[in-house]
């Protein structure tokens, strides 16, 4: 994420920046903690940021946005999917990830067209994994499907196998954190011959990193996450990873296009209506951005208490078995 946002602020001000003054980022590591990012959304407001940008963990976004609602200080969310981001409706707080609901349907339609019914969620506590799992449980009961859960602060990694058996389970999903306990779930799986025709999926994304390649190599194939990419970039995507890549090294995340994006937005705004906080708490309704996976906008999403980007592409995909550094688009819409 912090090269997308880096890559799109040297862009900006290569181009003369907001209105001839450069667009300078400051950064704060929140480091997957709650209290850390209050903290941090307090310090940046004292020292008078025009806006927020960022942030991955859903849980951890979500008390980011608390306290920037709280502080009237504009949050646009670049990664984090929990629907309910705040408590309330709030006008300033925007975000480009699709909301939860949306992609782990998304995610559960592919599982019933894959011919899964009976689903097993390893699932360690938390308000995000909590949610993806009744998301998919009400959208599979009513066309047949069944959800099983399965506790990981009570089951340790072998005994998710023997439960997964025991319950029938032809499909096994991975709510849990990378690397642990989700590398040593997929180990317990891979070596069990019980399991050898179980899918393994991950809709949380957890293979899409490359540590996860690194720590599993071929066990970490074909295991079906979501992304938020389309099928084919536009020309400013494909531009914008080409120069990704330079700046990694490897192949950019999804993550990496979201925070590009972000700093797209933001420097719109600013452009069009200066550095007041309320101007820009204001404009979300009126953003048209072309983004690097589509033309952006902000809308009132049923369900959504803050400005959601409606329509970001959403991708189920893979590690190809037979060439786990390549991903294969599954399903997409």
């Amino acid at each position: 994420m912090l090269a997308g946002l880096e890559l799109a602020v040297d862009e900006v001000n290569d181009a003369g920046g907001i209105v001839g003054r450069p667009l300078e980022l400051v950064v704060r590591d929140t480091a997957a903690d709650p209290q850390r990012a209050a903290a941090a959304v307090d310090e940046l407001a004292r020292l008078g940021v025009a806006a927020l940008a960022g942030e991955y963990h859903s849980v951890v976004a979500r008390a980011a946005a608390a306290r920037a609602d709280a502080l009237g200080l504009p949050f646009l969310c670049s990664s984090a999917v929990l629907d309910a981001l705040t408590e309330q409706p709030t006008e300033w707080v925007a975000r480009l990830a699709p909301p939860q609901s949306r992609g782990w349907q998304i995610y559960a339609d592919f599982l019933l067209k894959a011919g899964h019914s009976r689903i097993a969620v390893a699932a360690q506590p938390s308000v995000y994994w909590a949610a993806g799992t009744r998301v998919l449980r009400d959208y599979l009961a009513p066309r047949g499907g069944t959800v099983i859960e399965l506790d990981m602060s009570a089951l340790a990694p072998t005994a998710v196998c023997d439960a997964v058996v025991d319950h029938r389970a032809t499909a096994l999903l991975l709510l849990v954190g990378h690397p642990e306990p989700a590398v040593s779930i997929v180990e317990s799986v891979r070596r069990d011959q019980r399991l050898a025709e179980i899918m393994m999926g991950a809709p949380a994304g957890q293979p899409e990193f490359t540590e996860w390649a690194t720590l599993l190599g071929d066990d970490g194939a074909a295991i079906p996450f979501l992304r938020y990419l389309p099928e084919r970039l536009s020309p400013l995507g494909a531009r914008v990873e080409t120069a990704l890549r330079e700046r990694l090294a490897e192949a950019p995340s999804f993550v990496a296009f979201e925070g590009y994006d972000t700093v797209a937005v933001l420097a719109d705004v600013l452009r069009s209506h200066g550095a007041d906080r309320a101007r820009t708490a204001e404009s979300w309704r009126r953003v048209a951005v072309e983004g690097t996976r589509g033309q952006i906008r902000f809308s009132r999403t049923p369900g959504i208490s803050v400005w959601q980007w409606a329509w970001a592409p959403i991708q189920v995909v893979d590690r190809d078995p037979a060439e786990p550094d390549r991903f294969r688009i599954l399903h997409a819409s």
